[in-house]
């Protein structure tokens, strides 16, 4: 079993990188940091400088969107 047992898959974790947004939803990147930089974004969350997305509130996004 090469899988790591401290991996979370994507789908159980409270916050995600921009870059496992990208993957998990096949939006690009450039489309997501655009949609970052929305004043209000309602799934940015800060660390510092970082900005990480909350999978939940942008898997909301996603089901109350049409288009981007």
């Amino acid at each position: 079993d090469n899988l790591n047992k401290d991996e979370i898959p994507v789908w159980k974790k409270v916050t995600i990188t921009k870059e496992e947004a990208a993957s998990y939803s096949h939006i690009g990147l450039n489309k997501l940091e655009e949609l970052l930089k929305i004043p209000n974004c309602s799934f940015v969350f800060y660390v510092g400088k970082k900005k990480l997305i909350k999978r939940k509130e942008f898997e909301d996004f996603i089901a109350t969107n049409v288009e981007i």
